[in-house]
């Protein structure tokens, strides 16, 4: 259910960065599996936001302190879900003493990233295919 959230919302929502191209989609998409799902479970700090049943955003971060991932399904758009896992995020970063939070962000996130009080902190770097990351950093202390 968490990888299909991470799959819907890249495709769905992430549009003005794959801009539909489907080697692009192909490359984002390889390895956000139900696989790698479970792996990063076991090896980073991922959480969920749930509403009922389902869930509607996933968000990870390392011990190191880079998010790498925070998405939220089509249905959750605008309504917190994001602004509840960074928080979350943040949290948990914290309680690992990290005093840098990092992160490549899409850019459909960008905005949001910059409102929560993420600088950026170099160019654009080379994503999947046609995409762009946004190198962002938040510090902490």
């Amino acid at each position: 259910m968490a990888c299909l959230v991470v799959r819907r919302s890249i495709t769905e929502l992430c549009a003005a960065d794959h801009k539909g191209d489907a080697r692009t989609l192909d490359l984002w998409l390889a390895n956000k599996t139900a696989e790698n799902m479970r792996r990063w479970i076991n090896q980073h700090h991922v959480f969920v936001a749930i509403e009922g049943a389902q869930i509607f955003g996933v968000g990870a971060i390392m011990s190191s302190g880079e998010i790498i991932l925070n998405y939220v399904s089509p249905e959750a758009r605008f309504r917190g879900v994001s602004k509840g896992l960074i928080t979350r995020l943040e949290a948990q970063a914290a309680d690992l003493a990290v005093d840098m939070i990092t992160l490549q962000s899409t850019a459909t996130a960008r905005r949001f990233y910059l409102s929560a009080g993420y600088k950026e902190t170099g160019p654009p770097t080379k994503g999947f295919g046609i995409t762009f990351g946004y190198p962002m950093a938040k510090a902490l202390r």
